[in-house]
């Protein structure tokens, strides 16, 4: 074993890798773009009160928290909707809105690393800033649809709740404050015998228990939403605007989205519709994304706005193409030039600059090999094509291209090299 070794939940990442997760983050990228988001980027360190403000002391025991040189608080950022809705508050409330924004980054927890978790990890998320309304919730869920379609992930399902309808429900049988946060995140935590505990503790009838474990167990679509409302009564809000947001979504054209009343997001700043992609493939850890609306803005001494967001976890989206078969093209080389002898590497210096020029991934060989060495070289680096030159192709004005597929040789004139490549002949 070598001396150093990379550090507990964090992992290296070959070429073929990197290959594979660039191409799915340029595609999350261009989505996002053609639904007039713009990147946004900010630092991989913030100060620690930045995520305590938005998620409590608690989480300090999560983070890479530590005093920098000045003995200033600072974390390594455990997510990223606080720094964007901090970069927010202090330079981009007085756009015009919506304020629409995405952005991509690594992130870390200071966790147990399980399979699938990892202590440096990796976040693909959207924010819509300032449009309170069903059209924008939709348009969020859609973005993150269409971005998971984009990469050939389709087998998902989108799962959406509404936290007006969760207080409701738990303001009629009487629990309120601090007893509310706490049952709605025994809810989010599917622990629903803790919940009957907690409503007991509560003096809660038995009754309403049931009534509410009833509508908390509802799934689908418009049916679902019919029984809830029949179970809950006219009092309780939100179940109409659940029902716009799957109408709009249909017209987006996903067919795949449920309501899901047990869906409660755990975090207090959440206001309104919560949402949820599972993609099944993965079995019992099978949550990609999550979101919702919040408002965030004025912990961080902005002005009050209502804002909607999700973010993926970038990991886990590799892992499920993985597990769906999911292929994902991997760019190679398209011309390795094989020069033979000295008097050839000028020449094939000349054709490398005049592909590279084009566009057309390509090398040479620097190793000085011999040609059966060098033609094993450009087969283990994926070359589509060998540019073989010597002194014969030289005095010929030629080069020998080999497809490193078929095996197949052919002589073609220099003046011809890149005229055949560009029009996919060679």
């Amino acid at each position: 074993m070598t001396e150093f070794q990379r550090p507990r939940g964090t992992r290296d990442f070959g070429p073929e890798e990197m290959a594979k997760r660039r191409f799915v983050e340029a595609r999350l990228r261009s989505t996002a773009e053609l639904f007039g988001f713009g990147e946004v980027m900010t630092p991989m360190f913030e100060d620690t009160a930045l995520f305590v403000e938005r998620s409590g002391e608690g989480i300090v025991n999560e983070m890479y928290a530590f005093k920098d040189k000045g003995d200033r608080d600072i974390s390594l950022r455990p997510e990223l909707t606080a720094p964007v809705m901090r970069f927010y508050v202090n330079e981009l409330q007085n756009r015009a809105k919506p304020v629409k924004v995405f952005y991509f980054g690594n992130v870390f927890r200071y966790e147990r690393p399980q399979s699938g978790r990892y202590r440096e990890f990796f976040q693909f998320g959207a924010e819509l800033i300032g449009a309170p309304s069903m059209e924008s919730d939709a348009e969020v869920i859609a973005l993150a649809l269409w971005s998971l379609e984009s990469i050939g992930l389709k087998d998902t399902v989108v799962r959406i709740g509404n936290l007006d309808i969760l207080k409701g429900l738990l303001g009629k049988i009487g629990v309120e404050g601090d007893d509310q946060a706490a049952c709605r995140r025994l809810i989010d935590k599917a622990d629903f015998e803790a919940l009957g505990r907690t409503l007991d503790g509560l003096g809660v009838a038995k009754a309403e228990q049931e009534r509410l474990m009833s509508i908390i167990g509802l799934k689908g679509g418009a049916e679902a939403l019919d029984k809830a409302r029949e179970l809950a009564g006219s009092d309780i809000s939100g179940m109409d605007y659940l029902g716009g947001i799957l109408e709009r979504l249909a017209v987006y054209g996903f067919k795949n989205c449920t309501v899901d009343f047990s869906v409660a997001r755990g975090l207090d700043y959440y206001t309104g519709m919560v949402f949820e992609i599972d993609a099944p493939c993965l079995g019992a850890e099978k949550q990609i994304c999550g979101g919702g609306a919040y408002s965030l803005a004025e912990l961080f001494g902005g002005e009050p706005v209502n804002s909607t967001g999700y973010a993926f976890g970038f990991d886990r989206i590799m892992l499920a193409m993985e597990s769906s078969g999911i292929q994902i093209p991997i760019p190679g080389l398209q011309a390795y030039i094989i020069p033979i002898g000295e008097k050839a590497r000028a020449e094939a210096l000349d054709i490398l600059r005049t592909l590279r020029s084009a566009g057309i991934q390509s090398d040479m060989d620097l190793m000085g090999r011999n040609i059966s060495k060098a033609l094993a070289y450009a087969n283990s680096a994926g070359a589509e094509k060998a540019i073989i030159i010597g002194e014969k192709e030289i005095a010929e004005a030629s080069v020998t291209v080999r497809d490193m597929k078929s095996g197949e040789q052919s002589k073609y004139p220099i003046s011809d090299l890149l005229r055949g490549f560009l029009k996919g002949v060679i």
